[in-house]
């Protein structure tokens, strides 16, 4: 028996398995049920008492080898034993780590954005909760103006004090989620002199039931230029740029008369369906054409209102909506699709990473 003992530990010694089939092989003849060490022992019963003495310390010295020696080769090199009758390819690799998406909103976003700014427009941002003069009474909007109503309007309380930032007067009034983001506009002027050239990005919030043309909040782009003779015409050309940037050549674009407290004259201006082609569908309301922003001339009260002398300066301003954007860029026929989080709808974006 110790000539065997011998014989096992030299070749245990001196054994490297090539493979997890090897190794495991190598577990089943030595560690198995039926395997040698296993047969050594049974060996062990039948020898004298004098023999067990010198035997018994080597035969659990061999078997401590073999264990540890699987043990070694199985954690160094990584190689775990195949199951019977397993079919996994174990050198293939990990499973990897799948690719985000950006929201499609924070893509035409950034798009808008970039349009603008090649323009030489820059971003300037605003709080989300507003008072009534940043909000309503600086833009012109008559105290019985059906946007302050509460059907309207997310109102959170009523005639605060609001404490004045710098170079900025003590005001009172209604505090309110802000219902655009023309109240960055405001504060922009109260807080320097013409020229003004910039866009402000942002989330704003309207009491409205939730639709697939409408939401209670939504993402908003408005745009402000102020400097002396700035005209009707500048506004036209800016727009009609970034219609082309936006959509391609192709999109045909008109200017519909309309009414906005805060400008004077005011248009709104739509493009070519998208979706329909001018076919029509629920989109533009079977007309072939989607309202895509409102726009005009800012109101001279407006100026005034924000210490800006109507007399010298003229501006324009324009503002629309992120998700109108989208829905045509992308042909969505669904807002509410931007705030479900289904990440089938998501991954459809994913291409547009960069």
């Amino acid at each position: 028996m110790q000539n065997q003992i011998n014989q096992y530990t030299i070749e245990i010694n001196n054994f490297q398995p090539a493979n997890a089939a090897e190794l495991e092989a190598f577990r089943i003849r030595f560690l198995g049920t039926k395997g040698l060490i296993k047969d050594l022992f049974d060996q062990f019963k039948a020898v004298s008492p004098e023999e067990k003495r010198t035997l018994g310390k080597g035969l659990n010295e061999f078997k401590q080898l073999a264990e540890a020696k699987y043990q070694t080769l199985k954690e160094q090199s990584a190689i775990q034993p195949e199951k019977a009758g397993s079919k996994d390819d174990l050198t293939l690799p990990g499973e990897g780590f799948q690719l985000g998406s950006r929201h499609p909103l924070s893509l035409v976003r950034n798009e808008i954005i970039d349009i603008f700014k090649r323009l030489g427009f820059v971003v300037a941002e605003g709080p989300e909760i507003e008072d009534d003069w940043h909000n309503f009474s600086a833009l012109n909007f008559p105290e019985e103006h059906p946007a302050r109503d509460m059907q309207d309007t997310f109102f959170i309380s009523k005639s605060l004090t609001l404490n004045p930032s710098p170079g900025e007067s003590k005001m009172k009034g209604d505090i309110a989620l802000r219902t655009h983001t023309s109240s960055v506009q405001v504060r922009m002027m109260e807080a320097g002199k013409p020229p003004f050239r910039a866009i402000m990005p942002g989330r704003v919030y309207r009491n409205e039931a939730i639709s697939a043309r409408a939401h209670c909040f939504f993402h908003q782009v408005e745009g402000l230029y102020v400097d002396e003779n700035v005209s009707f015409a500048d506004l036209k050309q800016t727009l009609y740029h970034f219609v082309l940037e936006m959509y391609g050549e192709g999109t045909k674009v008109r200017f519909r008369p309309s009414y906005f407290p805060f400008t004077e004259p005011s248009a709104e201006m739509d493009v070519s369906c998208s979706i329909c082609k001018g076919a029509g569908c629920q989109m533009c309301k079977y007309s072939g054409w989607v309202e895509i922003l409102g726009c005009g001339m800012v109101d001279p009260n407006v100026l005034e209102n924000c210490g800006i002398d109507s007399e010298k300066y003229t501006g324009f301003a324009f503002g629309m909506g992120i998700e109108r954007i989208t829905n045509l860029k992308y042909q969505i026929r669904d807002l509410r699709l931007f705030s479900e989080n289904d990440v089938r709808f998501l991954k459809q974006f994913q291409t547009e990473i960069s």
